[in-house]
């Protein structure tokens, strides 16, 4: 009886953010495509890579991808389309396109950010 009540909960808690998380990654698309700001494109530790428009389209496309599928499998529950009336179906879509959607914005911030092997090179402070 209890695990009923729990996934329950645990399928409306998932339903239920999927609108503000569609509705962040639609902005984010539309920031970046829109108004061409690339403040918040391959982030990683709060800073933006050297270059950030040239990571800018396939981060606005990872965005706007996910935002469509999460605003697509919201609507699908409640119109009750399809394989989307199952919860295991609509759980497996709006997983699937969460964790997609983290491990490419890993990924991505992680190659717009070139890593730095080898010791560091000193500055020379004689030449000032």
């Amino acid at each position: 009886m209890f695990s009923y009540y729990f996934n329950f909960v645990l399928q409306w808690v998932l339903f239920l953010a999927l609108f503000p998380m569609a509705f962040f990654w639609l902005r984010r698309a539309w920031r970046i495509f829109g108004k061409r700001d690339y403040s918040e494109v391959a982030l990683r530790r709060g800073e933006s890579p050297p270059h950030p428009e040239k990571w800018a389209t396939l981060v606005g496309l990872v965005n706007l991808a996910a935002g469509l599928v999460a605003v697509g499998t919201a609507l699908g529950i409640l119109l009750g389309l399809g394989a989307l009336r199952d919860p295991q179906s609509w759980i497996a879509v709006a997983g699937s396109t969460i964790w997609i959607k983290i491990f490419l914005d890993f990924i991505i911030s992680r190659q717009a950010h070139p890593m730095n092997l080898g010791r560091k090179k000193k500055k020379d402070s004689s030449a000032s």
